[in-house]
């Protein structure tokens, strides 16, 4: 390991390891810490939805048409990493019509794929659908599995020079002359690097470490509960089609459902409460659209912080903040080797972390374009493989543990 890596980057998210990848792949030195093991933050604790940009299309056509623009090269470049299930958006008998008719207006308007569906086809293309489903229509969603999406990023940046590192929390960062100087990492790595240049892709804990070097950054982050049920032959994902609330989304695992979510503000995103009404309103609203979730048995529950960035955010109800990203350049503040990566989707991360690796390379004249978008992840044909690559950085996370630990028990 160099001591004085160009690039350090904080966080092994999705973000994280994508930064590394596709730093690492235009040839620059780059080394990733994470405080625990990658992906074990906000990526791993989702509901591994592949967005295809349905659900943001009629309050943000730009975030939708970062959905199904990264959604489209995920399907080519990750393999095993992601599963085409499809989607449906389902409206039941009491929700408003006019809201199903501009979705979908907007989806065609953006160039998301979708096929109208009556509530009877709806039924015959999921079985056990509630007899409430009024009508419905298709979208390419998919799921993803975290664990081995962020493992195979990994994978390809140290395969292309990078150093990766679990269990390194970040300790301290001392600046001087106008730029971070020096980071403090502890655990597993226990010593003090001294990098040319910093991106801080630590999510819903960006704020942490912006305050170690002395910036802001405005985090307004909220938690989501997801609960995984025993669920067999559920095959496309399902949208409750109405305004996003508590308990409008369903999507298929491998003997599983995975049910969610909420969306309640938290001021820590480590320490906070896990509601039991959050757990019984996401099953109640899910079981509307699929009434045998009720009764199915649960194999795990867990909760999830997004990483909302909304510096002006005063109000409580943080579901309409923008599911974009941003790119921060600290410069203004006094910094000028930090960016702070934040917002987004995980189906974004390979485009947040192209915007975020241009800058970096402008900042450090560095002239290689992108190849992320064109490469196929390491493993993306082998499960086996991108299984052996969790299990190096860290294991799986709750998101995706019923399939990847159970590939690696079989």
């Amino acid at each position: 390991m160099s001591d004085e890596p160009t690039v350090l980057v904080i966080g092994g998210g999705a973000t994280g390891a994508g930064v590394a990848r596709d730093l690492a792949l235009r040839g620059v030195d780059v080394t990733i810490v994470d405080r625990g093991g990658l992906g074990s933050g906000t990526s791993g604790r989702s509901h591994g939805l592949l967005h295809s940009g349905a659900r943001y299309a009629e309050a943000d056509a730009p975030g939708a048409e970062e959905c199904i623009r990264e959604n489209r090269t995920l399907s080519e470049i990750a393999g095993a990493c992601v599963r085409e299930t499809g989607g449906l958006f389902v409206r039941l008998a009491g929700d408003d019509p006019d809201y199903f008719e501009e979705k979908i207006a907007a989806c065609e308007e953006i160039g998301i794929e979708t096929e109208r569906l009556d509530g009877d086809e709806a039924r015959a293309v999921v079985p056990g659908l509630s007899d409430d489903v009024a009508e419905a229509f298709r979208v390419p969603d998919g799921v993803i599995y975290p664990s081995r999406l962020v493992a195979a990023n990994a994978a390809d940046a140290e395969r292309h020079g990078a150093t990766v590192h679990t269990d390194a929390p970040v300790e301290d960062i001392e600046t001087a002359d106008g730029a971070v100087s020096a980071v403090r990492v502890g655990g597993e790595v226990d010593a003090t690097l001294r990098p040319d240049h910093v991106v801080n892709a630590t999510g819903a804990w960006a704020d942490r470490i912006a305050d170690l070097a002395g910036v802001e950054v405005g985090m307004a982050p909220s938690r989501g509960v997801m609960i995984s049920v025993e669920y067999e032959g559920l095959d496309p994902v399902l949208n409750r089609c109405r305004d996003p609330d508590d308990g409008d989304i369903v999507v298929p695992h491998e003997g599983e459902a995975v049910l969610g979510t909420t969306s309640v503000p938290v001021d820590d995103p480590d320490e906070y409460e896990r509601a039991d009404w959050e757990v019984e309103r996401s099953v109640e609203e899910c079981a509307a659209m699929l009434p045998a979730v009720a009764d199915a048995p649960t194999v795990r529950t867990w909760w999830g912080v997004r990483p909302l960035y909304a510096p002006e955010e005063a109000g409580s109800d943080r579901r309409g903040i923008s599911r974009g990203f941003s790119v921060i350049d600290h410069a203004d503040e006094g910094v000028a080797n930090l960016h702070t990566v934040v917002g987004g989707k995980l189906t974004t991360y390979r485009e947040m972390a192209e915007a975020t690796s241009d800058r970096v390379c402008e900042r450090l004249g560095v002239d290689e374009p992108c190849r992320t978008a064109d490469e196929r992840l390491p493993g993306a044909d082998d499960p086996d493989e991108l299984d052996a690559f969790v299990e190096r950085y860290g294991g799986a996370n709750p998101t995706d543990a019923g399939v990847v630990d159970a590939a690696a028990d079989d």
